[in-house]
């Protein structure tokens, strides 16, 4: 992976988004949708999920769960679903600020998901499952056992790529829900984040010892031979490298490229196909939690959030979400 790329220092172009939740950001998602493209749904272990309009920075709602949120999504433009330490799928109606309690499973949830494709929501848990949901109804369609503790899940068009514990990835076709392929992680610890490239072709996964891998679902030797891991998020200091976490993993929806977030407390924008880093933004406060592009790529969420990999510190850095205009030169293959 060529890493020469320009740093791109604190810009005129980035903001701190108002009212951010009071503790760890375990979620920050901007709406799929093309006519809602300026709202922002972010989770946290305060409890709380929170609506943004970002163009206004203003908080527009929030409701709360009886325990940490780990996760948030859009179901639609008007209703969102999350799921956290309460092991409760909830559904809230922006409209009519109502909320609705679609199911349960036994430990927490770790992940939620849309599918349009298919249009089902996914969720993942700790409880070694996924189940799918129709929200409509609501009721839960099916539960499915996985080989341990659901950490990341990535959509892609009508699969389901599954990270659990020990380094176990499914690939499930949600059509049909029979497992394509079983697959062991090509990095050697702890998966943290699985993301699907936006031409289904493939899937971006990260570990906590500052590596990625470039995955291709085709199981065929020519295509296999394309997958590639390299290292990031690591920092030289007094001549010792220091590595870490690589949390999150957002896909740039129109050219295919994607940015890290690591506990270094940076975000890099990489050109998977080319092997290339486009950029390094500034050095944020603390570990990135959670990235988020939107729907135009015009504008990335950035969560600013520690997330206590040396357990507590003196003046923890406050938890934030900044909210970056992004550009082509930073996002487009060179």
């Amino acid at each position: 992976m060529t890493t020469g790329a320009v740093l791109s220092g604190e810009s005129p172009n980035e903001f701190k988004l108002k009212q951010p939740p009071s503790d760890g950001i375990s979620a920050a998602k901007f709406s799929p949708s093309a006519q809602s493209t300026q709202f922002l749904l972010a989770s946290s272990w305060d409890g709380s999920v929170r609506l943004y309009d970002v163009l206004n920075n203003s908080m527009r709602l929030k409701y709360t769960h009886n325990a940490p949120v780990l996760d948030c999504c859009f179901y639609d433009a008007v209703h969102s679903l999350s799921g956290g330490l309460d092991n409760t799928l909830k559904m809230f109606d922006f409209n009519s600020n109502t909320e609705t309690k679609i199911g349960y499973h036994s430990m927490a949830i770790k992940c939620v998901e849309y599918c349009p494709d298919v249009n089902v929501v996914v969720t993942g848990s700790w409880d070694s499952t996924i189940k799918l949901w129709d929200p409509r109804a609501p009721t839960c369609t099916g539960s499915y056992p996985q080989p341990d503790k659901v950490y990341t899940i990535g959509v892609c068009g009508d699969r389901l790529i599954v990270g659990t514990a020990r380094r176990k990835i499914m690939v499930w076709d949600l059509r049909n829900m029979s497992v394509q392929q079983k697959r062991e992680s090509s990095l050697k610890y702890q998966t943290r984040s699985i993301r699907c490239f936006p031409n289904k072709q493939g899937y971006v996964l990260s570990s906590i010892e500052g590596r990625v891998a470039v995955e291709y679902l085709d199981p065929s030797p020519e295509v296999q031979k394309k997958k590639y891991a390299f290292k990031c998020h690591r920092i030289k200091e007094d001549g010792i490298e220091k590595i870490y976490p690589v949390n999150a993993i957002a896909f740039h929806s129109s050219f295919n490229t994607f940015a890290t977030g690591g506990s270094d407390g940076f975000v890099n924008i990489w050109d998977g196909f080319n092997k290339k880093r486009l950029c390094q933004f500034h050095r944020y406060p603390t570990s990135i939690a959670s990235l988020s592009f939107s729907n135009d790529g015009s504008l990335l969420a950035i969560a600013s959030s520690y997330m206590f990999e040396q357990d507590k510190i003196d003046n923890q850095p406050e938890d934030n979400i900044f909210i970056r205009n992004v550009t082509d030169q930073e996002t487009k293959p060179k």
